[in-house]
């Protein structure tokens, strides 16, 4: 299927997508502010992740994901796509279930908030943000990674002195 924009227009029209400052963005931030909650935007809190909210304290991070964009349904609807925007989409959907798995082994609670969700119920999806958010995270147990580093950076200590062999054989 052939696009039906020329370069140009397409360029025009994608150049306007922007990743942050979404309407569905704003309307969730407004509301959160609005009932008092206290976040952070856009906070990166691991290489190449960055949540639109996140709730440090309590090791809360959603996601606000468009329908089209993130794929929601998408196998009922692939189809109808051209190649190149099943392979886009597919590639969007891998991507994020490599953050939230990495998010999770990290300990950190991933809420996915989907488009649709919001244009038809704000309230229930601020509700659920809320329970999430305001729910204190079991701490992480550390991984071997950690466990590894740790004992890197301890000092060697020797519960006796060193003792050299060919000395001994010789006394």
């Amino acid at each position: 299927m052939a696009d039906v924009m020329t370069p140009a227009q397409r360029s025009l029209f994608m150049s306007g997508i922007r990743p942050k400052g979404t309407a569905l963005e704003v309307r969730v931030f407004r509301a959160l502010r609005k009932a008092g909650v206290r976040f952070n935007a856009h906070l990166s809190v691991l290489p190449r992740c960055t949540p639109d909210i996140v709730f440090r304290r309590t090791r809360v991070v959603v996601f606000i994901d468009g329908d089209f964009w993130h794929g929601w349904r998408f196998p009922a609807w692939k189809k109808k796509l051209a190649p190149f925007w099943q392979h886009k989409i597919g590639i969007n959907r891998a991507r994020d279930q490599r953050t939230r798995r990495a998010l999770r082994r990290a300990g950190w609670r991933v809420l996915r908030v989907w488009e649709h969700e919001i244009e038809r119920d704000l309230e229930s999806v601020i509700a659920r943000i809320l329970a999430a958010g305001m729910q204190p995270q079991a701490a992480p147990t550390k991984s071997d990674e950690d466990r590894a580093k740790e004992l890197r950076s301890r000092p060697l200590r020797r519960s006796s002195p060193r003792r050299n062999p060919s000395k001994d054989e010789t006394t």
